[in-house]
């Protein structure tokens, strides 16, 4: 899903700008172009960055509103529902999941504790920050889980060849 033309916001709502993760407010009237509406969220390019919107904020974009995947509604274990909700994790600039990219290298559930070790696709990216923040923030919102680890790890370093089939397709590379 991706909007061409330059989008005015409809209210002031809540964005994160990328890579830093800082919080901005755009304000009703300024012009932006999605380039990207994946994850339950918007990928907008707004006065020379990019910014996340959440999807319950599509309204403000003239967007339809997305809602947030309620795992706790599934039936499954909390790794299951640990793996789908890792599945909605986007890198705002690479239209496909962290799990079909390759990112998590390791997801370990012991009771209610989570420790999730992934990367990023180059050791200098500065998506980190933001993709770490709604992973945590998506998994602490499953009842079952009482803490979250998140670590960012280099070792072994990505490449091509650990995404998996699916978004090798979705970006053209089979």
């Amino acid at each position: 899903m991706l909007k061409q033309d330059t989008i005015e916001v409809q209210r002031d709502c809540e964005a994160t700008l990328i890579p830093s993760g800082v919080k901005v407010t755009l304000q009703k009237g300024s012009l932006v172009y999605i380039t990207q509406a994946l994850g339950n969220s918007y990928t907008v390019y707004v006065n020379g960055n990019l910014a996340r919107v959440a999807g319950k904020d599509g309204d403000a974009l003239n967007m339809i509103i997305m809602d947030d995947l309620d795992v706790n509604e599934m039936d499954g274990t909390a790794e299951d529902k640990v793996w789908e909700l890792l599945k909605t994790c986007f890198d705002p600039e690479i239209p496909v999941n962290v799990v079909d990219l390759g990112l998590v290298y390791e997801c370990k559930i012991d009771g209610g504790q989570v420790e999730i070790k992934m990367t990023l696709t180059a050791p200098g990216c500065g998506m980190g920050p933001v993709l770490i923040a709604d992973v945590e923030q998506k998994i602490r919102g499953i009842r079952e889980v009482t803490d979250v680890k998140i670590e960012l790890v280099f070792e072994p370093p990505w490449n091509r060849s650990m995404m998996s089939d699916v978004a090798k397709l979705q970006l053209g590379m089979l």
